[in-house]
């Protein structure tokens, strides 16, 4: 597992983005190490950490997450979370309520859902495509990012982005500030 800390007093857990990595977190860190232990990691499979040897589910990223805050004696931080990060807090908050402080979600994937009319007729075309098609089916469709996997990261990413966590962020006792551009999703 590969991590950073930087500064003094109360913890504070930086969590990034699918396909991301700790250092896109620099300039959080630089800012907010002057107020907070800022601990930012790669998660596994991410960054410097090691690889998957199998598909992970937000729900093994959440153990994962829960046995790397042990090691690293994080007690109760805040939390800053990406995109997928925020799916991993979401999750592991909602299975533990003492497990975070406050908890920031930006742009948080998975949490709100907006799959219209036009996602449910690509996702059909798709699985109808790869019914006769699986070859051309796997280089035209999906996004550039999924294209770009591992067999292993492309099983864990149908795992990550099929799960709707709604009902994980209705249980989070927490204190949640979201910040949701237009854009994200």
């Amino acid at each position: 597992m590969a991590y950073v800390q930087k500064g003094k007093g109360k913890h504070l857990l930086l969590l990034h983005g699918y396909l991301s990595s700790k250092e896109a977190f620099a300039a959080q860190i630089e800012y907010f190490s002057k107020f907070f232990r800022v601990t930012a990691i790669d998660f596994i499979g991410f960054g410097n950490s090691t690889s998957l040897t199998m598909p992970f589910s937000v729900g093994e990223y959440a153990k994962w997450l829960q046995a790397v805050m042990e090691q690293l004696k994080l007690q109760k931080p805040h939390v800053i979370a990406h995109s997928f990060g925020c799916r991993v807090a979401v999750k592991a908050a909602s299975e533990n309520a003492d497990l975070f402080d406050k908890i920031v979600l930006t742009g948080p994937a998975g949490i709100i859902v907006n799959r219209g009319f036009k996602y449910k007729c690509k996702v059909r075309v798709y699985r109808l495509v790869k019914r006769f098609f699986p070859r051309f089916a796997e280089r035209r469709f999906g996004s550039k990012e999924y294209r770009s996997l591992s067999p292993i990261m492309k099983e864990s990413y149908k795992k990550i982005v099929n799960e709707d966590l709604r009902g994980c962020a209705q249980k989070v006792k927490n204190p949640v500030l979201i910040v949701q551009g237009e854009s994200d999703g």
